[in-house]
């Protein structure tokens, strides 16, 4: 073990915890950025949709590119690339410039979240790093329902740019943290004593194959799997970013989700048979790394369901501002924080096999109890709900992350941690696209917009903000409070779906899961003495 793993995983803490505020800070500022760079509504939806694109592209092959070339190097340079992006955004004088910045964030995250995961597995014991998985991924969430909270206050005080400013310092933090702190990259050898950047990777059944690394050369990169990869995840990501505008049935997106499916179908029988895949399909043919990595996607399904319902309910139909909102979804954190502490001694005592099945109930109690929902209720109900889920939440997803972490290959953790964000991102992706439309039938559903001129009934039949700037402007109070039921209703659906959804996890964890987690063979490697020191 490092001695000095804890300061360590603080520093690896504080990057992911920017990219968790960055990923949501932005959408405070979206409405003056609107106003004072002109930007039209095109321009905003790729401001988030450039960064989004980024991100998921680029974050599938940089797991092999950190294997090859060390953690450390690139996870630094992740944050170095974020810290700029951000300080050229804070200066951006277009909106073009604004969604080129996101973009290059996009590429910044890509590297910090799976490769900080990856040196986690170097810096812990297998009894410590449950702990560790636990506070790396409260880090995660923390900044989610935080970063509204960061915008909104840095926007009643300084300008817009002072959201991407936040994390310049911030970067520069984790950078000197990292250099100081994090472990050196291993130096990998061949068996022949020859220094290798492929080094070895692991077949089935634990077997080593050995990389093509005669004479000390490099093992050739993937470029057409990586670009069959690019182009099916860009297609993907741009038909769900369609998808509030157009929905499902429009042509176009119908054509990118189409195109997706098939660039990614070929992009899996490609890495199937290639010598050298940017990722390891074989890894799902191990149950902790299959079973964890979809109850981590459904999990992520279900808190993504809710932090895009939520924080519209607590600013639209209760009315508080994004500070207030910001504080108002930590209940969430809280009970995440509990039991990242409650999972630590409860799974070495029974195991995966029981404590995921029951955070997914806790969290399937929780949202359906949010599924109640109504006008009447106040804010202290959201708490209590807000408080379930997050409990579920930390007791389903700190396990199941473990044993995906327990069962990478200890060569290939880049590999394997870039694997499970993406599929973690992209099923965020689509879930947010589907249960924003749930959201949308229930709303459309309830809402009357009889006696409205066209104009404002597509105002108002466009989202429950619309429906309330038409009340106000017609000074009509039983048309906001028309929109308002209308909205809770349709949340509540949201929050059934997740539900559900949380059941169905726990009966499958439960079926499914191993009882007890145990190590796969190591791989056999040649390292030299100093492969543990401290940068």
């Amino acid at each position: 073990m490092a001695p000095r793993r804890w300061p360590a995983l603080a520093a690896l803490t504080l990057s992911v915890l920017i990219v968790g505020l960055d990923g949501t800070i932005i959408n405070v500022a979206l409405p003056t950025l609107a106003g004072d760079l002109h930007a039209d509504s095109a321009q905003l939806q790729w401001i988030g949709g450039g960064y989004l694109l980024a991100l998921s592209v680029a974050m599938l092959p940089i797991g092999l590119l950190g294997d090859r070339y060390g953690h450390k190097r690139l996870l630094l340079s992740g944050i170095a690339l974020f810290g700029l992006a951000s300080l050229g955004g804070a200066f951006a004088g277009s909106p073009t410039t604004v969604i080129a910045a996101r973009a290059v964030l996009g590429f910044g995250a890509a590297a910090i979240m799976p490769l900080s995961m990856a040196i986690l597995p170097r810096l812990f014991s297998k009894e410590e790093l449950p702990r560790a998985v636990a506070v790396w991924t409260a880090a995660t969430a923390l900044g989610m329902p935080v970063g509204p909270l960061v915008g909104g206050w840095l926007l009643d005080h300084f300008w817009w740019g002072s959201v991407f400013l936040f994390n310049v310092p911030v970067t520069v933090l984790a950078l000197a943290a990292g250099l100081w702190l994090l472990p050196s990259d291993r130096k990998r050898a061949t068996a022949d004593g020859k220094p290798a950047l492929g080094g070895e990777s692991r077949a089935a059944h634990g077997k080593v194959r050995v990389a093509d690394d005669r004479a000390g050369a490099a093992v050739p990169f993937d470029g057409p799997g990586a670009l069959l990869s690019a182009l099916g995840i860009t297609a993907l990501v741009y038909g769900t970013i369609l998808i509030p505008r157009d929905g499902w049935t429009d042509p176009i997106v119908l054509a990118a989700l189409l195109a997706s499916a098939a660039l990614l179908t070929g992009f899996v029988f490609r890495e199937r048979r290639h010598p050298h895949p940017i990722v390891d399909l074989e890894l799902f043919a191990d149950r902790r790394f299959l079973w964890g990595t979809l109850i981590a996607v459904f999990v992520n399904f279900a808190v993504m369901g809710i932090l895009f319902v939520v924080p519209q309910y607590l600013q639209v139909v209760l009315g508080h501002d994004s500070f207030a909102t910001g504080i108002r979804v930590l209940p969430l954190i809280g009970g995440l924080m509990a039991a990242a502490a409650a999972s630590e001694p409860l799974v070495p005592r029974l195991g995966a096999r029981v404590v995921v099945p029951f955070g997914m109930a806790v969290l399937a109690g929780g949202v359906l109890l949010g599924a109640t929902t109504d006008l009447s209720g106040g804010y202290g109900f959201t708490a209590l709900w807000l408080s379930l889920t997050g409990l579920g939440f930390g007791l389903a997803v700190v396990p199941a992350t473990s044993l995906v972490m327990g069962s990478l290959p200890d060569g290939d953790t880049g590999r394997g941690t870039s694997l499970l964000e993406t599929v973690q991102q992209l099923g965020g992706v689509l879930g947010v696209a589907g249960l924003g439309s749930l959201l949308g039938y229930g709303y459309l559903a309830r809402l009357r917009t009889d006696g409205l001129s066209a104009s404002a009934a597509d105002t108002a039949r466009d989202s429950v903000s619309g429906a309330g700037e038409v009340a106000r402007n017609l000074h009509d109070a039983g048309l906001a409070a028309d929109a308002h039921a209308a909205f809770v209703h349709g949340m509540d659906l949201v929050l059934m779906a997740c539900g559900v959804l949380s059941l169905l996890t726990a009966v499958l964890a439960a079926r499914y899961l191993p009882s007890r987690s145990s190590r796969r063979p190591k791989v056999a490697r040649v390292e030299p003495e100093r492969a543990e020191s401290m940068a």
